[in-house]
Formats: structure tokens, C-alpha cells, sequence
């Protein structure tokens, strides 16, 4: 393990906003991890879990702790049939790396999640998905240290409670885990139609009608490219907003005000309402408001273009919050986790 300290956050996430870390413990196996917190203990200092960056706020008073800074590495088959092969995945893995080589191995499961940016570990954290596919569908179980036993645990799929953008580790134990190794079930069989709208969409412009696990990854490269800024470009963290869930009584109040809002039924009789919709019909798109721009290509995309402060992000996000809520009636939320 590799500690460091006074290090600005700002350059550990890429909205590019926020103040120092006390300690940043760079931790590469799980006796690092029970180092860090052990650490953290006899301190009594408390301990944040940063992976990527590319999910995570900083406020401006930084973090009077320790950042525990994942990178875990790991990739291995622990086992193979004739349809599904398991794969075990250290935390710290960069995540499309991952979804890369799964693809080279002609598996199939994560290929929508492709150029998602951040680490492997923080994938079931919020129940990471993209175009149709999310972590739960494939995750079997995990690895991670809790921190209120001082044990390492294996949670299976069930016990993390997966519903949408949510798990027990952003809810009921937020705070208690380190994730430290992933295991996921792979299909060897390959993709079929129907696809999520958007992809489907784009095979259809291009008129592609072959399908295999690649052909789905190329094609979703391609769309977040035109609809994702690199944040090594434009400081941004994503998605910003979760996309909105209502009732069928508010989703019916809401064709009456505009009967081409999209609108996607799920499986609990909820639906959900795509939030960079209700942004850009509101009037906001491409808008900049207190040095944030509502990206001009992806309105659920926020931009830091010339922020000083998480007060000015803040700021902004809580006008677009409103705005929405005035125009639509729908309470929007923020996706990223802060620290």
C-alpha cells in the first residue's frame, strides 16, 4: 500500500471540482484494503472508496479522511460450459477494458455497458447499466471487506438488493463494504433484436443486420461518442441525472402535456421517463448556468466549462432540479455519489 496525503480531489475526478484529501491510500491486493481501514481505525479517521472518478462529486471542503483508491487488478475464469462462462474481476480493472476482452472471447452480457469509464468494483455499486443491460443481470456475487465485521464477505446477486441506478451499497450500507473482486456469468450465445430503442435506432440508420457481440459493442462506441464528451476534454462525470420513474397516474399526466414524451414500462408496472428529455423540453439544453453547460449533444449531460466550486455545480443543479419540476411536475435526481 502507498500513502499519500494533502492530495487535491480534483485530479482524482473528472468533474474536476473539489478540495484535498487528508490521505489517499493506494491499495493493489486485500491486505492493503485491511490496511487502509485498520489505518483509518486507530485514527478515527473516516474512509471514502474511489475507483475511476468518473461517478464521484468532491465538495470543496475535501475529505478530512482516508480515500481508499482501488486498483485490484484480476481476470479469471473460474468456470466454463457450453453456454456460460465465469469470469472473476478484480476491483480496479478500468471497466471497458473488461467488456473488451469479454467481447474478444465472443461472451456476451456487458456488451451494451461498453465505453462506460471507472473501474470494475464500482460497477454494482449503483447498479451500473446502459442501453438495456445493467450489472444485475449478470452479476453472480462479489467479493468486499466489511468494515463492521473486519471480515471479507462473498454477497451474492440477491443480497445486494438491485433495483434501478440502486444497491445496498449506495442505500441500506452505504459506507460498510469495499469492494474488492466482481463474478460474472457470460452468455456464449450471441445478441438478438429486439435492441434498446437507441441501439436499434443506429442498426437500423446503418443498416446492420448481422449481429454478434461485437458488432454491438462498435455500434455503441459509436453512440456515446457522438452523445458523451471525453471528460479528459470537458471535465464531466456522465450521466448526470437518473432517469425520472413514475406511476402510470403522473406518466398519463404527462401525455396529456406532451404525447411523444418517451416513455419505457418496467417491470414493477413503473415507468421510466428519460431525464435528458424533460431537461432539454424544459429549455435548458445547451444552456450554461453558474459555469456548468447542459451539453448541447446529451442534455443529462452536465459540463464543467468554467465551475470554480462544487457551490457553482451545486447551484446549477438545483436550478435544473426546478426547472424541470415547474415544467413537468417530475422530481429529477442526481446520479454521482459525493464525497
Amino acid at each position: 500500500m502507498k500513502t499519500l496525503t494533502n492530495i487535491s480531489l480534483k485530479d482524482l475526478t473528472t468533474m474536476k471540482l473539489g478540495g484535498n484529501a487528508s490521505f489517499i491510500a493506494e491499495v493493489y491486493t486485500k491486505d492493503d484494503v485491511v490496511e487502509a481501514c485498520n489505518s483509518a481505525s486507530s485514527q478515527k479517521l473516516p474512509i471514502f472508496v474511489l475507483g475511476g472518478g468518473s461517478n464521484i462529486i468532491a465538495r470543496d471542503e475535501g475529505f478530512n479522511g482516508i480515500i481508499v483508491h482501488i486498483h485490484i487488478p484480476g481476470f479469471e475464469v473460474i468456470d466454463d460450459d457450453v453456454n456460460y462462462t465465469t469470469i472473476k474481476i478484480g476491483a480496479g480493472e478500468n471497466w471497458d477494458s473488461v467488456v473488451e476482452r469479454t467481447i474478444n472471447m465472443k461472451l456476451s452480457g456487458i456488451e451494451a455497458m461498453s465505453a462506460i469509464p471507472g473501474t470494475a468494483g464500482a460497477t454494482p455499486v449503483q447498479n451500473v447499466g446502459a442501453y438495456g443491460q445493467e450489472i444485475a443481470d449478470t452479476m453472480q456475487s462479489l467479493t468486499a471487506y466489511d468494515t463492521k465485521t473486519k471480515t471479507f464477505v462473498e454477497l451474492t446477486n440477491t443480497d445486494c438488493e438491485f433495483t434501478y441506478r440502486y444497491s445496498i451499497f449506495r442505500g441500506v450500507s452505504t459506507g460498510r463494504y469495499i469492494i474488492t473482486d466482481i463474478t460474472l456469468k457470460l452468455s456464449k450465445k450471441q445478441p438478438e433484436p429486439p435492441f434498446y430503442s437507441a441501439l436499434q435506432n443506429y442498426l437500423d440508420k446503418h443498416n446492420i443486420t448481422a449481429f454478434d457481440v461485437k458488432t454491438i459493442r462498435d455500434a455503441i462506441i459509436e453512440i456515446r461518442k457522438n452523445k458523451l464528451p471525453d471528460p479528459i476534454i470537458l471535465p464531466n462525470t456522465g450521466s448526470f441525472f437518473k432517469n425520472a420513474v413514475v406511476g402510470k397516474q403522473q406518466m398519463d399526466g404527462l401525455r396529456a402535456i406532451d404525447n411523444d414524451i418517451p416513455v419505457f414500462e418496467m417491470n414493477d408496472g413503473s415507468y421510466k421517463i428519460p431525464s435528458g428529455w424533460l431537461i432539454e423540453h424544459a429549455g435548458l439544453k445547451g444552456k450554461l448556468i453558474h459555469g456548468i453547460r447542459i451539453y448541447d449533444k446529451n442534455a443529462l449531460v452536465l459540463v464543467n466549462e468554467s465551475a470554480k466550486s462544487y457551490n457553482d455545480l451545486a447551484k446549477a443543479r438545483d436550478e435544473i432540479i426546478k426547472t424541470v419540476h415547474d415544467t413537468f411536475q417530475v422530481q429529477i435526481q442526481q446520479e454521482p455519489l459525493e464525497i
